[in-house]
C-alpha cells in the first residue's frame, strides 16, 4: 500500500525487520496489565461484590455489570483505534493511548473499590471498559505496526497468551485479599506499573500529518462490507463465535464452583483452575503459534482448537465435581491456546488497511466483547430456569464446534 502524503512510510508500510524479544516481552506485559485488570474482577471481585450487594439477585446484578461494561467496550475499542490511527503526536500514534488507558481504568478501578451501590459499580465498571479498551486497541496494533507475518505467529503467541496470564495474575491479585477493595486496588497499581517498560522501548513511530477525518466515513468504517473483503468478514464472525463459546464456559465458573460443584472455597478454587489452564494455554499458544509460522498455516490450528475447546465443555456439562472441573481446565487450555495465538496471526493478515490497523482490529475486538453483552442474558437463564450449568456447558461447546467449522471459509490464508 501507498502512504498517502504527508505521512513518514514507516508508520504504515509493512514491517520487514524482525522485532526483539525484549519488546515482544514489554507489550504482553502491556498486554498483560490490562487483561489482569478485567479479568480480576469479572473471575473474582464483581462476582463476591455483586453477592455483597445484592446478596438474593447477585446473578443478575453480576449480569448487568458485566453486560453494560462489555456494550461500553464495543463502541469504546473500534472508536480508541481510529483515534490511535490518527494520533500525531511526538511520541507516536500508540504510546498516548497507552498512558490514557491505564491511568483512566485505575480511576475506574479505584471507584469500584469503594461502591457499595449498583450504580456506582456501573459507573467503575464502564469506566475500566472504556479506557482499558484505549489501552488495548493501542497495544493490539503495535503487532501489524511492527512485526513481519513471518514472526506473528510466534509473537501473536505470546502476545495472545497475555489475557491468560492477564486472568491468572489478575485472579491471584483478587484473592489474595479478603477485601474486594483491596483486590480492585492491587488490579490498579499493576495495571499501571505494566505498560511503564512498553514506554520506554516501544520504538513508535510518528505520523507526520494526520490523516483525513471526514465523520461520515468514520463512522461507516465501523461496518467493513463482507462483500468487498469476504475474508475479513468470516474472520469477525468466527472471532464472535469462538467468544460467545468462551463467555458461556466461563462467566459464571466462581458460581458454578459455589453452587453446582460445591466447592468451600470458590476464590481459591478459580485461582487453581486458572493456574492450570494458563500453563497449558502457554504450552499450546507458543509451541503452535511458531508451528503455524513454518508450516505457513492457520486455519487447520484453529479449526482443531475448537473442536478441543468443545471437549471441554462437554467435561464440565457431565462431570461437575473438582476432578472434572480440573481435567476441563486442562483441556480448555489447550484447545485456547493454540486458537489465541493463531487466530491473532490469521487476523492480521486479513485486515482491510494498512493506514486503520487500529480501528480493523477495534471492529474485530467487537467480536470480543460483544459476546460479553449477549452471554449473561443467554446464561443467567439458563442457569436458573432452563436445565442449569449441564446445558449451558453444552451449549458452548456446539458454538465452538461452529466457530472451527466456519473458519475454513476464509480464502486467502492457508
Amino acid at each position: 500500500m501507498i502512504p498517502e502524503p504527508g505521512v513518514v512510510p514507516s508508520a504504515l508500510a509493512e514491517p520487514t525487520v524482525r522485532v526483539r524479544p525484549g519488546w515482544t516481552a514489554a507489550v504482553v506485559l502491556a498486554n498483560v496489565g490490562v487483561f489482569a485488570a478485567w479479568l480480576g474482577p469479572i473471575q473474582v471481585l464483581l462476582a463476591k461484590q455483586s453477592e455483597s450487594v445484592a446478596p438474593g439477585n447477585k446473578e443478575f446484578v453480576f449480569g448487568l455489570v458485566t453486560g453494560v461494561g462489555a456494550a461500553v467496550s464495543v463502541f469504546a475499542n473500534p472508536a480508541f483505534g481510529a483515534i490511535s490511527d490518527r494520533t500525531t503526536s511526538r511520541f507516536g500514534r500508540r504510546v498516548p493511548w497507552v498512558v490514557a488507558g491505564a491511568v483512566g481504568g485505575a480511576v475506574g478501578l479505584g471507584i469500584l473499590a469503594g461502591a457499595h451501590l449498583i450504580v456506582l459499580m456501573l459507573l467503575g465498571w464502564c469506566l475500566m471498559q472504556l479506557f482499558g479498551n484505549a489501552l488495548l486497541a493501542a497495544a493490539t496494533a503495535v503487532v501489524p505496526d511492527r512485526v513481519p507475518v513471518a514472526q506473528r505467529g510466534g509473537v501473536g503467541g505470546w502476545v495472545a497468551i497475555s489475557q491468560v496470564l492477564g486472568a491468572l495474575v489478575g485472579t491471584a491479585l483478587a484473592a489474595a485479599f479478603d477485601s474486594y477493595a483491596l483486590g480492585y486496588a492491587a488490579c490498579a497499581v499493576f495495571l499501571l506499573l505494566s505498560v511503564v517498560p512498553y514506554l520506554l522501548r516501544s520504538h513508535d513511530v510518528q505520523l507526520v500529518e494526520r490523516p483525513t477525518f471526514v465523520l461520515r466515513d468514520f463512522l461507516r468504517g465501523f461496518w467493513i462490507s463482507p462483500r468487498r473483503y469476504p475474508d475479513f468478514g468470516w474472520a469477525w464472525l468466527t472471532r464472535f463465535l469462538f467468544n460467545v463459546g468462551n463467555a458461556l464456559g466461563t462467566l459464571y465458573l466462581f458460581y458454578y464452583l459455589q453452587d453446582e460443584v460445591g466447592v468451600d472455597d470458590p476464590d481459591t478454587g478459580v485461582l487453581i483452575l486458572t493456574a492450570i489452564y494458563s500453563v497449558c494455554v502457554l504450552t499450546t499458544a507458543i509451541t503452535c503459534g511458531r508451528w503455524s509460522d513454518r508450516s505457513e498455516r492457520r486455519k487447520v490450528f484453529v479449526t482443531a482448537s475448537g473442536w478441543v475447546m468443545a471437549v471441554a465443555g462437554v467435561v464440565l456439562a457431565v462431570w461437575p465435581t473438582w476432578p472434572g472441573a480440573i481435567v476441563g481446565a486442562i483441556i480448555l487450555g489447550m484447545g485456547f491456546g493454540v486458537y489465541l495465538a493463531v487466530d491473532f496471526a490469521l487476523l492480521t493478515q486479513v485486515l482491510p488497511s494498512a493506514q486503520d490497523r487500529a480501528k480493523d482490529l477495534g471492529v474485530i475486538n467487537i467480536a470480543n466483547s460483544l459476546p460479553q453483552v449477549l452471554a449473561p442474558a443467554i446464561a443467567a437463564p439458563i442457569v436458573k430456569h432452563l436445565g442449569g450449568y449441564p446445558v449451558l456447558y453444552l451449549l458452548a461447546s456446539a458454538v465452538t464446534v461452529l466457530a472451527g467449522v466456519l473458519v475454513t471459509r476464509i480464502r486467502s490464508v492457508n
